[in-house]
């Protein structure tokens, strides 16, 4: 995974590419001073000030382009700051352009990380439906005479990047497919295929064969489906490493069942396999990067759908660690889908356990659509997540396992409900309820995302988004690396 283009970026520096000079408000008198003649009078003439996000080009004497200053504002010193060059990807002119000044340092290796990182994002398009598309493809294979290229200053980690934009862009692709064409089985064929790319295994339990191998809640779920229910585990690593496990939920359509939602709550669910489609964008990530991991990945994958065999509000049903659970919502699908993948992620006796999903409408209003929550039993897996997610602005945030909220859960015909008795603290509950399919709440992470963009932004755009899977992969890095 070594080519010499990846998106919009080129992997082989060339001081012959057009300067980008990065400059704060503060610095742009000294970067005038060093830079006399027409590139500083250039400034001045467009009253240039360097305030954030804002870029001039500079001329050259034969009247060519010189080079670029994309302004800083009074920032620049965090990850944040180089989404800017998102932006200034799709705005320059097609041609190859190089970091120049303090970032091309050593010292300045993951600010450059980010600027590059921002860049090829900015090359992503959904192009699959559209006909008559003249948007780059986004892969840089054939479109490198039409983009703004940028070749990687020499200190930038290559090959992370390439894992970083492999892994985001698979995400994304899987979540903004439409259900039509990304059912149960084919998120196993994407997996699958990712399998084979990194000589991982897969095997894919389907259909009835869900209640031969003890899966009775992924069968449950998905039965009403004409796309039969099934259950993706894939593997990866050598036997003695430390084990990892990362389980996503993949309804690959949610109608809410018997209880179904409005014609506005279905619009974006298609995307209610965000879950799956970031730990299968995380695990590209680590098998990129060969980190030292046993891996596994759990996808229960289903369409939650409306027939005579749906399962219903007030059934009771089996788990595979034991559990009943009586059903109090079909809307709330995800969570018993994911109690039997928590289970069998369990009974590994993994040293960690990362489940992600798109699970409550809860945390949305909790900490908005940028934000995921994160749940877990150890104060230093939560604070190593956001401290990493606020160095590379990948952000999420620690709500409680309040464990007082568990007899909301309570049920009088079976071990507990899939949905509390009141409508407060939606996110927490249900966390508390996936919480009693593991063992060891410690060593597991239950994050709750939105898994998609709403609006454009550099370097984001709108539209299915694997939050916060480039800081769960420093996590990752950095405990087991």
């Amino acid at each position: 995974m070594e080519p010499a283009v990846i998106s919009n970026i080129e992997f082989n520096f060339d001081p012959a590419a057009t300067p980008i000079w990065p400059v704060r408000s503060a610095d742009l008198a000294a970067w005038q001073a060093a830079h006399p003649g027409p590139m500083s009078a250039w400034c001045d003439s467009n009253d240039f000030t360097a305030v954030a996000g804002k870029f001039i080009r500079l001329p050259g004497d034969d009247g060519t382009l010189a080079g670029v200053l994309l302004g800083m504002g009074e920032g620049g010193d965090k990850a944040a700051d180089y989404w800017a060059f998102g932006s200034l990807a799709n705005a320059l002119p097609p041609g190859l352009y190089r970091i120049e000044g303090d970032l091309s340092s050593a010292a300045q290796s993951d600010l450059a990380d980010h600027a590059a990182l921002a860049w090829a994002q900015a090359a992503y398009r959904f192009t699959r439906y559209h006909s008559n598309d003249d948007a780059p493809s986004g892969d840089g294979s054939d479109d490198s005479d039409k983009v703004a290229r940028l070749c990687l200053p020499e200190n930038t980690a290559a090959a992370a990047l390439q894992g970083a934009i492999k892994g985001s862009f698979l995400a994304r692709d899987l979540i903004n497919t439409p259900a039509s064409d990304m059912g149960p089985e084919e998120l196993a064929d994407a997996a699958v295929a990712l399998a084979d790319e990194f000589g991982a295994k897969a095997n894919v339990i389907v259909g009835d064969d869900l209640l031969a191998e003890n899966y009775p809640a992924i069968h449950a779920v998905g039965r009403a489906s004409t796309r039969a229910p099934r259950l993706i585990d894939l593997r990866w690593g050598e036997g003695d490493a430390p084990r990892l496990t990362l389980v996503g939920k993949g309804v690959c359509f949610d109608t809410g069942g018997l209880d179904l939602k409005s014609a506005a709550g279905m619009l974006k669910m298609k995307k209610d396999m965000g879950g799956a489609a970031t730990v299968l964008g995380l695990a590209a990530m680590i098998m990129a990067a060969k980190l030292p991991v046993a891996l596994r990945v759990l996808i229960p994958a289903v369409e939650n759908s409306v027939a005579g065999n749906a399962f219903r509000p007030g059934d009771v049903l089996a788990t595979r660690k034991g559990l009943t659970v009586e059903v109090g919502n079909t809307d709330a699908e995800g969570r018993i889908v994911l109690c039997d993948a928590l289970a069998e992620a369990d009974s590994d006796d993994p040293a960690l356990i990362i489940d992600v999903a798109t699970l409550t409408g809860a945390a949305r209003v909790a900490l908005g659509q940028d934000v995921p929550a994160i749940f877990t039993g150890s104060d230093d897996l939560a604070a190593d997540l956001m401290r990493l997610g606020e160095t590379l602005d990948d952000p999420s945030w620690r709500l409680p396992l309040y464990a007082p909220y568990k007899e909301r859960l309570n049920s009088k015909v079976a071990d507990l409900n899939n949905v509390s008795d009141g409508p407060m603290a939606g996110a927490i509950t249900a966390a508390l309820f996936m919480q009693a399919f593991v063992s060891q709440p410690d060593r597991w992470l239950h994050m709750d995302s939105y898994g998609w963009n709403d609006r454009d932004r550099p370097g984001r755009p709108a539209g299915g988004d694997g939050l916060a899977m480039r800081a769960l992969f420093a996590l990752v890095k950095e405990r087991f690396a």
